[in-house]
């Protein structure tokens, strides 16, 4: 099966605090092989009280959690677009909603573009 959203953000997040599989689950009370089985993609659903296990024992920030918990019900999201989420800390999870609505009619997504232009639209929302 390959990889969710939820799990590449997941595991990146493990990664990143340098923690094995076994010790994420000893820190957030959440077996081990569960905890694979949603990095790989096997599980999909984890209820919100998982979520807050993982995301309190990842020291996760809010928005890293808010993208976990955004990332359960749009398991779809392209790799790239999680990539440069991942790279730019300031992108929102309300921004990576709009981005992964956002259709790039027969051309490479340009992300950095896209992301510019939901920003440019917000500002002249909250100024009109």
């Amino acid at each position: 099966m390959p990889e969710s959203a939820l799990g590449l953000w997941l595991r990146a997040l493990r990664e990143e605090s340098k923690l094995s599989l076994r010790e994420l689950g000893q820190r957030s009370d959440v077996d081990h092989a569960y905890i694979h089985r949603l990095e790989t993609g096997v599980k999909e659903a984890p209820s919100e009280d998982v979520l807050s296990k993982l995301a309190t024992a990842l020291s996760a920030t809010s928005r890293d959690g808010e993208v976990l918990r955004f990332l359960v019900t749009n398991a779809t999201v392209d790799r790239g677009m999680l990539e440069f989420v991942r790279k730019d800390q300031t992108i929102t999870s309300d921004e990576l909603q709009m981005l992964r609505t956002m259709v790039n009619r027969g051309t490479r997504p340009d992300y950095a573009t896209s992301l510019a232009r939901i920003r440019r639209i917000m500002m002249e929302d909250d100024d009109g």
